[in-house]
This record gives structure tokens, sequence and C-alpha cells, in this order.
């Protein structure tokens, strides 16, 4: 294509943001479940029993207060009283011969209560959790893959209310420190048509004869969890929702340590806040009366080019994460590094085909969340970091707002440099997001012929992308001081560990930056220790800029500024990566 400037000083790197990832990004065949799992037809009353207790209990967990829920003095978050819990729910505790399960001695349990208002009405939100497709469209940022594998009960006619199914997930946190999760559930939907409300409750397959667990992950089961949806004027609906579930206590890098021991990482806040943002981006890709800024010529031109974003962020999601088994490489033996590297083959169409090199950091700001995502989503604040802007400036084209918020949106920027001309003109799309959990801020080159034929209504699904983006996640300072929602059986965060939140901690957040590149066009080569040197050194250098840039603007914290690694080349020495790990 030819409209690619933004080279490494290596020669063997490829473009940061100018080659491709496919729109179907999760071959069915890659994921890790046993195909002849099924629930059995003598054990399908059994099925149904449990649905209904497990449905019970899900009502409570969500009405009732104290003594079940007690708040936090520290944080004011809602604490699962566990010895509550096991004396109102006995059932849940002990399978069907009375005995206790639970994934072994060294489990912890995460239980975490939210509400809050969506814009949706209650049967399009039904509708989308009970229809596999639709929910990992609407949680693209949390779930990595997901499949029905059977159908038990398909509702009272043809409506989801009764329906009954058995389901496998994996669910991932945006970084290559934090495993996934994976598990096999059942989910079951009812309607009450007096109250107004739908519940739907996924509930763990203990109590059957086949094996569900997967064993190249970390154990981890749903306690019976999900939500209440209940219908409100306006088509909007309030939703409450409980995550509640038993994991095995494995490490996880010391920067997000607290995080996950708290339950924000996969917790009911996190749930929440991206199905409101989702609601709205939906509410915006069905609106035909949203005045757009720019190029736009058409709602359906519109409509492509939002489809074109989603799949942007999509890809960069699943790509900087440890889902479908994707492993990670560390570029040093400290463990204070959060550098990580990764390659794969790539061989379908639409796509590069060769390798593409991967590399994600992780760094501790002394800023709040909302002030790093209004450095790197703005084009003009941005053009200010040379190592972001390679010395142009960016002019935006054309605008979408898909969200309340005026930092939920879609930019076309025109990329102004001196090789542009009527015949070649650089274009980069971007899509940022922001929520009480966090901000995504992901981006991509494109050229015009690509979104000239999104916006004449042809399928953007081929378009190439290969994005590259941020990941901002506010620091919550009491966290270091409590462990509010997580309940964990042990300390999770031992006293002596370096990790910058601390009880001096100011709070800030934690940027991670994820990069990816096409380091060859030929599948089979091995790559050179130079291209894992060169790209260690710009995400080093990308990061110091960040901050430097944070530091030297009207924001001003005394907390030192804690970049994930200093000596790029040194690091990317001590490790060789070849393609035939990909």
């Amino acid at each position: 294509m030819g409209m690619y400037p933004r080279h490494f000083q290596e020669p063997t790197m490829g473009n940061c943001s100018s080659m491709i990832m496919p729109q179907h990004l999760l071959p069915e065949n890659n994921l890790h479940f046993n195909e002849g799992v099924m629930i059995m037809e003598e054990e399908k009353q059994l099925a149904l029993e449990l649905a209904m207790s497990s449905m019970d209990e899900l009502v409570k967990m969500c009405r009732v207060g104290q003594p079940l829920w007690c708040q936090c003095k520290e944080t004011g978050r809602e604490v699962l009283n566990v010895h509550e819990y096991a004396n109102m729910f006995p059932w849940t505790i002990n399978d069907k011969n009375g005995v206790k399960q639970n994934l072994g001695e060294l489990t912890r349990t995460e239980a975490t209560r939210e509400s809050s208002v969506v814009i949706m009405n209650s049967i399009t939100l039904v509708d989308a959790f009970m229809d596999c497709t639709k929910w990992v469209d609407l949680f693209s940022s949390i779930i990595a893959r997901a499949r029905t594998i059977q159908v038990i009960t398909s509702g009272v006619s043809g409506h989801a209310n009764g329906s009954l199914q058995l389901m496998h997930a994996e669910y991932l946190f945006l970084s290559p420190l934090v495993p996934t999760r994976e598990s096999y559930f059942l989910r079951y939907c009812q309607q009450n048509a007096e109250e107004g409300t739908w519940v739907v409750v996924d509930f763990p397959t203990d109590n059957f004869q086949n094996s569900f667990q997967s064993a190249h992950l970390p154990a981890y089961k749903r306690r019976p969890s999900g939500c209440i949806i209940q219908d409100m004027p306006n088509g909007y609906s309030r939703v409450t929702w409980v995550e509640h579930c038993e994991i095995e206590d494995k490490p996880v890098h010391q920067i997000f340590n607290n995080i996950v021991s708290n339950g924000l990482a996969f917790g009911a806040e996190r749930w929440l806040n991206v199905l409101q943002r989702q609601c709205e981006r939906l509410a915006s890709l069905m609106a035909r009366n949203i005045p757009d800024l720019g190029v736009i010529p058409s709602p359906e031109a519109r409509k492509n080019l939002m489809k074109l974003a989603y799949r942007m962020i999509r890809t960069f999601c699943f790509n900087i994460s440890t889902s479908n088994g994707q492993s990670w490489t560390a570029l040093s033996d400290s463990s204070d590094d959060t550098i990580r590297i990764t390659t794969r083959k790539v061989m379908e169409p639409g796509q590069p085909n060769g390798v593409i090199l991967s590399a994600v950091s992780t760094t501790w700001l002394p800023h709040s969340h909302f002030q790093v995502f209004d450095l790197l989503r703005d084009e003009h604040k941005r053009a200010q970091i040379d190592v972001l802007s390679n010395g142009n400036s960016l002019h935006e084209v054309a605008h979408i707002a898909n969200g309340s918020h005026p930092g939920n949106c879609i930019s076309l920027l025109r990329i102004n440099v001196a090789s542009n001309s009527s015949q070649n003109v650089e274009l980069m799309l971007q899509e940022s997001c922001i929520d009480q959990s966090g901000c995504l801020i992901v981006h991509a080159n494109v050229d015009v012929d690509s979104i000239q034929l999104a916006m004449s209504g042809e399928d953007p699904s081929r378009i190439p992308l290969l994005p590259i983006g941020f990941v901002i996640t506010p620091v919550d300072p009491t966290l270091s001081r409590t462990s509010p929602s997580a309940h964990a059986n042990k300390d999770a965060n031992p006293a002596n560990s370096p990790n910058p939140e601390t009880k001096s901690n100011p709070g800030g957040c934690l940027l991670t930056v994820g990069l990816q590149v096409l380091a060859s066009s030929l599948p089979s080569v091995k790559l050179s220790l130079s291209s894992i040197t060169a790209i260690n050194n710009h995400l080093c250098n990308m990061v110091h800029q960040i901050g430097l840039a944070l530091g030297a603007g009207t924001v001003s914290n005394d907390a030192p500024l804690a970049v994930a690694s200093t000596s790029g080349e040194a690091a990317a020495g001590e490790t060789k990566v070849t393609a035939d790990q990909a």
C-alpha cells in the first residue's frame, strides 16, 4: 500500500501501525474445550433444579444488604461476609452428596456487587446475554472467546424465558501480566413479568458426571453470578450485577496484584462499566439523527466506520492478553520488569503473511487516568510527543461521538507529512473510550482506498488493520491498606513487595502500552536480536516521553515516575525469540 512512514531505526523492523489483523480473530478450532462435554439426559432435571436454586441465590445476593454485605470503612466498597454467605446458602457450598466443593487449598474468593442504569431495554439485553456472539460483542474487552456448547431448554414459545444453556468462556484482562480465566458454566434466564424484571444467572458445573475444568489455566469456578435487569422508562434498564467466584491463588505480577486480588480486574464494577459504555456505543451505531463532523457522507458510511473501529479495538484487546494460550517472554530476570514480547505467525488471507512481533509494558504514573487519557487521545497534545507523532501533526477529518463522555469517540485523522499529495494521503483511525474503571485509546494506519471502500457501503471486514494503543487503569490508593472486595483467604500482597501501590501512594494510574509490527513477511524466519532490541527501545522511549509530557504540563506531582524498564538494549540481549515460538 506504500503508506506506512513510521519505521523504526532498525531496518529489519516493520511498521508499528501499518498492517492487519483479521475480523475473525477467534478460530473455532482453537477454543480450549472438550467437544464431547455435555449434560447427560438423566442429568437435565438436576440442571433445572440447580438453575432455580442458583437464581434464588443470585436474587438474594443482589437485594440483601447487611449482614450478607457490609461496607468497608476504609474504601466505601461492599464486602461479602463469607460466614453469613455459608449460612445463608449451604447448598452452593456442598455438592449433591453433601460434600464440600472447592478448588483446593490455595484458592481465594472474589465477590463484588454493583448497580447502574444502562441505555438498553431489558428484552435487548437478555437477547444479547443468551446469544453467545452478541454477548462477546457486548463485552469485547472482557470476553476473549465464548461458545454455547449445549441448549438444555430453549425457553417458552421461542423466547429466552426459561432458557438453560451449557457454555464455555475465556475472560481476559488487558495485559499479558494477568492470566486469562476460563470456565464451563450453565446459564439460566427467567422473567418475572409482575416485577418487570429478568434474571440471568451463571452457575458452576460441579454436580455433573463430566469433568468440565480446563487444565491449562488456573482453576476458576464461578459461583452463582449474573444480573437482575429491571425495566425503566424510555428504553433504559437498571442492572444489578454480582460476580462471585473461586480462583486458584497463583502469582500475578506485583504491579497488578492489588487490582486482581481486590476483585477489580474481573469484578462487577468492570462488567457494568463496559456494559454502560457499549450500550451507549450501540445506541450511537443505530442512531440516524446524530450529526457527525467531517467527511462521513451517509448513515451507512458512519455505521461501517464504527464497525471497522470495533474490529480494531477487538483485535488490540485480544492480542495484548494471554488469550488462546498465547505465551509471552520477559526481557529480563528482574521482578520489576513489565515488558513482555511475543510472536505469532499469520497466514490467513487479508492479513500480512509472516511474523507479527508484539511488545507490551505497564508503568505506574503519578497522575489520574483522566489526565493521561486527555493527553493521549488529543491529536494536538499527542503531536508534542516525538515518538508518537514522528514529528508530524494530525488533523481530524471525521468525528463520531459514541457516548455521553466527549472522550468516547471515533476519529479519522489525517497525518500531515511532507510526502502527502492528492494521490498519497496518510490516515489514522482512532477510537477512545473512558469510564470509571479505566480508559482505552487504540489507533491504526489506514489508506484512503480502504476508508472509501468502507464509506461506500462495502464490507469493511477485510480492510487491513494492525492496531497499537494504550490501556489506562486507575489505581485506588486505599487498596494497599485493605482488601475490600476480594475476600482473599490469605494476604495476596506481601509487605515486602516493591509494588508502587504503597500506603503513601497518591493513587495515580497504570499505563499499559501495546505495540505490534510486521517483523517479517516470511513465516519461517527467525527474528534477529536487533528486531527485539528496536521494539524494546521504542517502547521504553515512548513511556519515558509520555511521563515527561505529563510532568512538564500543568499537572504536577512529587511522586516519582516508575518507568517499567530503562535499559532496553541490555534487557533485549538476555533473550532471543524466534518465529518458532509464534
